[in-house]
């Protein structure tokens, strides 16, 4: 069983518009509304991959009532621990002119105590899962190494996906997959890609991913290290790309997968995602073909230029 945990879940409203007047009246197209937080929606992937999924987290107030509610119409498994705070929103417009803007409310204040309870909660629940997904931002109150200690209670392998101080502060505790993207490792590290996913290795993670967007996504391993680039450019909606990706790892570590296979299947249900109009689903259409179109270069770590091998 794949458990995912979103510390900060969200009700996410998604816009669809043709173009948008910033500063002026805007007519929307569609309005979708459902639960969200980027461990959420790796939650809903995975399950529609035909994996055994249980989502848990925080969540309060009459937006966490909106969250189970959607999340039982969905037939998602979830555990949330309830908190005094109400839930964040998160509202995303798309349109054909400006792609997608997201805006995120920072969420509930957590209390000391509330916190403490979700950690008997989360150790409860470990025992059921053999892949642990920690995601996301961190709301206010929660520890800012809150990563980290949820890495070490879980003892089983974890998929880290964070920026800022949960992902810097995280990575130590030896997570088997980091999966930043490019500007979060920038952050991080202050480096570019190879540089950058080195040095989390050298951090504590086991492996680091790098979602690259239009470029794929970067794998350094304990076995090497490679590129993973889809066929052509994909249009649409890309929030929920990253989330695909941790998705596709979840299920790849439940099932020993080689890494180069676990890239192929990252990159092409990204890309697939972004054809999706909400965050959490996918084109599966898009995903069969893209599949075995998928680019892999093997790469040189030793260096920032390097030549790659391709294989097809």
């Amino acid at each position: 069983m794949i458990l995912t945990v979103t510390l900060n879940a969200a009700l996410d409203v998604t816009y669809a518009m043709a173009r948008v007047a910033w500063g002026g009246s805007n007519r929307v197209g569609a309005a979708h509304r459902r639960a969200g937080g980027k461990g959420v929606n790796a939650a809903r992937v995975a399950a529609a991959l035909g994996e055994d999924v249980l989502i848990t987290g925080l969540a309060g107030g009459a937006t966490a009532d909106a969250i189970r509610a959607d999340l039982d119409g969905s037939a998602l498994r979830h555990a949330f621990f309830p908190i005094a705070g109400t839930s964040r929103h998160t509202l995303t417009v798309t349109s054909d002119t400006s792609g997608a803007t997201v805006f995120n409310e920072a969420g509930p204040e957590v209390t000391p105590g509330e916190w403490d309870g979700f950690l008997e909660h989360y150790r409860a629940l470990l025992p059921h899962a053999q892949v642990v997904v920690l995601s996301g931002s961190l709301p206010p109150g929660v520890p800012r190494d809150a990563y980290a200690l949820l890495t070490r209670l879980a003892d089983r392998p974890v998929i880290l996906d964070a920026d800022g101080d949960a992902l810097s502060l995280g990575v130590p505790a030896g997570p088997t997959v980091v999966k930043p993207n490019a500007d979060e490792l920038v952050r991080a590290t202050g480096r570019p890609p190879l540089s950058g996913a080195r040095a989390l290795q050298a951090a504590g993670a086991r492996a680091v991913l790098v979602s690259l967007g239009q470029e794929g996504l970067l794998g350094v391993t304990p076995d090497g290290a490679w590129h993973a680039k889809p066929p052509k450019r994909i249009s649409g909606n890309p929030t929920g790309a990253g989330d695909a990706v941790v998705a596709a790892t979840a299920r790849a570590l439940l099932s020993s997968t080689p890494w180069p296979a676990l890239l192929r299947d990252a990159v092409a249900l990204s890309a697939s995602a972004v054809r999706a109009p909400v965050a959490g689903d996918f084109d599966a259409g898009e995903y069969a073909r893209l599949l075995p179109e998928v680019v892999i270069d093997a790469l040189d770590t030793r260096q920032e230029s390097h030549a790659p091998r391709r294989n097809r």
